[in-house]
């Protein structure tokens, strides 16, 4: 593990990244499919190509289990009913994980604090909060849509921009009666009318992380045309519905 040690006492995501995509390449030298496997060498990420056709980045990750981030300490809010102590509980338990990979809202700092800092990432908590009611079914169409009609240069809206929104609904809209089939219309709305204003704002804060801007990074004129193109999505699925 020395080698993975900054001078400041730090273990380095960068560092270990690096060693990480040596052992990968070196394996895809010697496998008996090194003919279908190739690394990708412009990154500093561990990307393979298959067969030419699909792209697999392999993260390495700490999971954190029972621990939870003072950053996040905040969250949930007092004063807003959801999600139920019993939930937060299992949350906080679940914990969250450490990633080792490019983070677009460290760019532009320290070059050694850009690469040497973990990304911390709350996907298993996430996934827990949107059990129940047809949180998971109104995700899967919020995916969707997102695929097939906001798949826009400069890729302004991704599913996690999705995924966070529909977690702020879930504040929102706290019963479970919310979120029965007969109101997926209503709270897939709900979302899009959000998504419009955080792309007019151009600005929205993560759900554990309301400092962190998951925009950053995103050009204006950018936003400003997928605005325009959720705006026309919604009137659509309004005036159809």
């Amino acid at each position: 593990w020395v080698e993975f040690i900054t001078a400041s006492g730090y273990l380095s995501a960068r560092k270990m990244r690096s060693r990480f995509q040596t052992l990968v390449a070196q394996a895809c030298d010697k496998c008996s499919y090194r003919d279908s496997v190739k690394m990708i060498a412009d990154t500093t990420e561990v990307k393979l190509r298959i067969r030419e056709r699909y792209i697999v980045q392999i993260t390495p990750a700490f999971k954190c289990a029972g621990l939870w981030p003072r950053s996040a300490a905040h969250w949930p809010l007092p004063q807003i009913p959801w999600p139920h102590p019993n939930l937060v509980v299992e949350v906080k338990t679940e914990g969250f994980d450490l990633l080792s990979k490019e983070c677009i809202a460290l760019q532009g700092k320290q070059s050694a604090m850009e690469g040497d800092a973990w990304v911390l990432s709350f996907f298993e908590a996430e996934n827990r909060l949107l059990q129940g009611g047809c949180r998971r079914r109104c995700l899967s169409i919020l995916k969707t849509l997102r695929d097939r009609h906001l798949d826009l240069p400069g890729n302004p809206v991704t599913g996690y921009h999705m995924k966070t929104l529909l977690l702020y609904e879930c504040e929102k809209h706290p019963r479970e009666s919310e979120w029965d089939e007969a109101c997926i219309a209503d709270r897939i709305n709900g979302i899009f009318l959000q998504l419009i204003s955080c792309l007019q704002c151009k600005r929205c804060p993560h759900y554990f992380l309301p400092n962190l801007d998951l925009f950053k990074g995103k050009s204006p004129s950018a936003l400003e045309n997928a605005s325009k193109q959720v705006w026309r999505l919604t009137r659509e699925m309004l005036t159809n519905s």
